[in-house]
């Protein structure tokens, strides 16, 4: 049986792509050699594409960070051919340079893509709208829903006209807090009331997030989110939350796995809580009343069709404490995927290993990609 050719595009332009790296090397490491040939595709901090010379080895993401600030050269496999995606259909989709007196150019064909990018420029839209240009199988959301689920102030104006539950949300431009700080301060304290969560709009792994208890620690946390994007979105804390995730996948008739519960070892789950220290917990599946799972299994499907979601996601929700009300939080179409990830192992609870997982990520990709060949895209 021929092997598939699966390109695994990780790293990218983002403040989690350390976090990618890791998620690569798993898929890497978790790959049916028997079944499929692994081309890793590598993009770099400054947004140069590379195949590598050697495939991701570090899949947890706390020893790729720690690298990465030791400024070691395993962190990225360093080395590889120049790269470019033809943005074009064609039989050789990739396109490698080797530079020198004479230059080699070389064509390069995969089957399917699988991209493991978290964040701006690989999570958002932008690379998946350049595998629709050059018409090729790729895991995951299409473009419309990658860019709502990264946008967390889109996506909540889609999750609200379907009448989702959420947490009343302020979203403010870095251009605005610039010019009426002492407005914007008055709106969040008659509007939210405190504490609020500040967060830059189109951002993941908790990046630029604070927690804040008074209006004194407003301007520093605006200030920070807008360090990350010129778009801030502010939202009313849940009181006593416990926050709950859940894993979909499929296309148009999306499975959810168990639900799990994550409990982190800071005020919030942080970027630190998240990669950083040992001390955060998670409980899979989380200890839920089977009335408030039913609840979370459907809300997640509702979630995942709202932004017309394809392949994988996982929903993450906040549970008041006290009364048990559920409010949606966001959605991540590329979420963590090593196997230590919520996503992976809230599927292995439910009964589809890593490896199967892959198995089941790909076919969906190829799936939704037949069903699109169908579409007319001329009237002659």
């Amino acid at each position: 049986m021929k092997k598939l050719r699966v390109g695994i595009i990780y790293g990218g332009r983002s403040g989690e792509h350390e976090v990618s790296i890791a998620s690569a090397a798993a898929v890497v490491q978790n790959l049916d050699k028997q079944r499929y040939e692994a081309i890793p595709i590598r993009i770099e901090k400054d947004g140069r594409w590379i195949i590598a010379d050697r495939l991701p080895v570090s899949s947890s993401a706390a020893e790729v960070i720690e690298q990465s600030r030791a400024n070691t050269a395993q962190r990225l496999g360093r080395g590889g051919r120049e790269a470019h995606l033809v943005a074009h259909p064609g039989d050789e989709q990739i396109m490698t340079i080797e530079r020198g007196s004479s230059p080699t150019i070389t064509g390069l064909a995969v089957d399917v893509v699988f991209p493991v990018l978290h964040g701006p420029y690989g999570e958002d839209g932008t690379v998946q709208g350049l595998l629709e240009l050059a018409n090729i199988p790729y895991v995951g959301a299409p473009v419309l829903a990658s860019a709502v689920g990264m946008d967390k102030a889109v996506a909540k104006m889609v999750f609200g006209a379907r009448g989702l539950p959420q947490t009343k949300y302020l979203v403010v431009l870095r251009s605005e807090w610039k010019a009426s700080p002492a407005r914007i301060t008055k709106d969040v304290a008659a509007t939210l009331g405190y504490p609020v969560f500040v967060k830059p709009a189109n951002l993941g792994s908790s990046v630029g997030i604070s927690k804040v208890k008074s209006s004194a620690d407003l301007p520093a946390a605006i200030d920070l989110a807008a360090e990350f994007d010129r778009k801030v979105v502010i939202e009313a804390a849940v009181p006593n939350a416990r926050e709950i995730e859940i894993a979909v996948l499929g296309n148009d008739e999306p499975q959810v796995s168990v639900p799990g519960e994550v409990i982190p070892s800071r005020e919030f789950y942080d970027y630190e809580a998240k990669y950083l220290d040992n001390d955060s917990r998670t409980i899979i599946p989380a200890d839920l009343p089977a009335k408030t799972t039913a609840e979370v299994t459907r809300l997640a499907i509702e979630v995942f069709r709202a932004v017309d979601c394809a392949g994988m996601a996982r929903v993450d929700f906040l549970m008041d404490g006290a009364t048990g009300k559920l409010y949606v939080n966001e959605i991540n179409t590329i979420p963590g995927f090593t196997t230590i990830s919520m996503y992976s192992k809230m599927w292995a609870a439910s009964g589809v290993p890593y490896p199967e997982l892959l198995d089941r990520l790909i076919a969906l990709a190829r799936e939704r990609h037949t069903e699109k060949q169908l579409i007319r895209t001329s009237l002659q």
